[in-house]
């Protein structure tokens, strides 16, 4: 069995019997910043990296880490962060960027850099956003002065700009994958927050969280999806606070006709190694190891 697993790394092979080189898939996703408050600019979404190709040794073990999710800010005029990164290292290491958090009026920020950035804040200038990781993400709107934050990126496309007077800017669409064998999308951007006129921006596909149009600290539901990479919502004014982004998720499969690894630690989703449309499947919402 020759395993290829991310370009770059140790080019010895692992071969327990002779047959075809499968070749591993990995979706690296990272974890999504937080929503700015007191009319806030969404938070981008994690970077996300896909591809195949890479060997690694026999006995040699793949070190998985995943990012957690940004944490809003604990009041309106505290700035939030971004979401940590997450990465696989054999040798090597390949690292998707966490997103950057969005810009808070409140507390005088732009949009953060990040995988996908954040949006800009939406009344002081700049209403500008962060600036997105190359070929990880995409960059948040921007913001305007009449209060209607700018989306936050996404992983698929930009985040979109805050519309004067009438609507806080849309989180950036997350990217679409099949690696687990169905359809499903990670790292939304988040949605801005707003002041008065308007209605708030709407969470990306892919994780990201609607504007939180709450005016207290009780604003849960205004996360983003956990192990999507997706950013969290900006916050209204009239204290509202924004959101938390979600945390991001490690992926990797290869053919099923070969055989499974010596050993996998960490917090697996499902079956550990399922088998899905002919591949084994691997799935870690926190950090691990795997070893062939």
């Amino acid at each position: 069995m020759s395993i290829t697993l991310l370009g770059g790394f140790n080019s010895a092979t692992y071969n327990p019997f002779a047959g075809p080189t499968p070749t591993i898939e990995y979706l690296i996703v990272a974890g999504g910043g937080a929503g700015g408050g007191g009319i806030g600019g969404g938070g981008g979404a994690g970077g996300v990296l896909t591809a195949s190709g890479f060997n690694v040794t026999v006995g040699s073990s793949i070190t998985i880490t995943v990012g957690a999710g940004g944490t809003r800010g604990a009041t309106e005029s505290t700035a939030g962060t971004n979401g940590g990164s997450s990465s696989i290292a054999a040798g090597s290491t390949l690292t998707a960027t966490g997103g950057g958090c969005g810009g808070s009026a409140a507390a005088g920020t732009t949009g953060q850099n990040g995988g996908s950035s954040g949006g800009g804040n939406g009344q002081n200038a700049p209403l500008t956003p962060g600036t997105p990781t190359s070929g990880q993400g995409n960059s948040g709107g921007t913001g305007t002065s009449t209060g209607q934050g700018g989306g936050g990126g996404g992983a698929g496309s930009v985040g979109l700009n805050g519309v004067s007077s009438t609507k806080a800017g849309d989180g950036g669409t997350g990217l679409c994958s099949t690696i687990t064998g169905s359809q499903q999308f990670y790292g939304g951007g988040g949605g801005a927050g707003w002041y008065v006129n308007g209605s708030q921006g709407l969470g990306g596909a892919g994780g990201g969280a609607s504007g939180n149009p709450a005016s207290t600290a009780s604003s849960a539901a205004f996360n983003a999806t956990a192990n999507t990479g997706g950013g969290g919502g900006g916050g209204s004014g009239n204290s509202g606070l924004g959101s938390n982004g979600g945390s991001g998720i490690v992926i990797i499969r290869y053919p099923a006709n070969f055989d499974p690894p010596a050993s996998v630690v960490g917090t697996l989703q499902g079956v550990q190694g399922s088998i899905a449309n002919g591949y084994r499947v691997y799935i870690w919402t926190s950090s691990g190891t795997i070893t062939f």
